[in-house]
């Protein structure tokens, strides 16, 4: 029987505009033995992105039926007819490779996945220092129209009430602050 060593986990969660992907593109190219997990998602593909590296881009008919195969770890409706998860192929893809996975997802998606892999798997809670920060930072990204950034500022204040069922509550106030702290966070869980 083969036994491969197994990949731990690395969840970063977060209210959307809180940096979770800024820090993880940051693990991911500090931290060589890490993979990042690309969900897939039935939201249109923004400019820039690329299907298979941002997320794997699915219809909406086609998420359906694979949460009929159960062929995902985690997946939420996360706006109505919007559907992010992430499929297991993809984390046996990254472990039987030898690599650790990092997951950039949902509050609740990062909790499913924790209940999933118990001690193997590290859930962070990226948090700003507060709800009108959070606001400016989405602003400032002009990826967003002024109903969606509102819509995202309410479901904030919904994550936020899970933050202390995450191993790590993680402010990111200073973000050079925050990129040498989640360096050191991790490679002190990976060893």
């Amino acid at each position: 029987m083969l036994h491969h060593k197994q990949g731990k986990l690395v969840i970063v969660s977060a209210p959307s505009g809180a940096g979770k992907t800024t820090l993880v593109k940051h693990l991911l190219a500090n931290i060589k033995e890490l993979s990042f997990s690309v969900s897939a998602t039935s939201r249109p593909i923004r400019p820039g992105e690329i299907d298979g590296k941002d997320y794997y881009f699915l219809s909406k008919e086609s998420f359906k039926k694979k949460i009929e195969e159960q062929q995902f770890l985690e997946w939420e409706e996360v706006y109505e007819g919007v559907y992010y998860g992430t499929l297991l192929s993809e984390v046996e893809r990254i472990t039987t490779s030898g690599n650790h996975v990092v997951f950039d997802v949902d509050v609740i998606g990062g909790l499913n996945i924790k209940k999933y892999y118990g001690d193997r798997a590290l859930s962070i809670f990226v948090k700003a220092p507060s709800i009108a920060v959070l606001e400016e930072r989405l602003q400032k990204r002009s990826s967003d129209s002024i109903e969606s950034i509102s819509r995202r500022i309410e479901k904030a204040g919904y994550e936020m009430s899970f933050a202390d069922q995450f191993d790590i509550i993680f402010v990111n106030d200073d973000l050079n602050l925050a990129r040498a702290k989640i360096i050191h966070l991790i490679s002190t869980f990976l060893k």
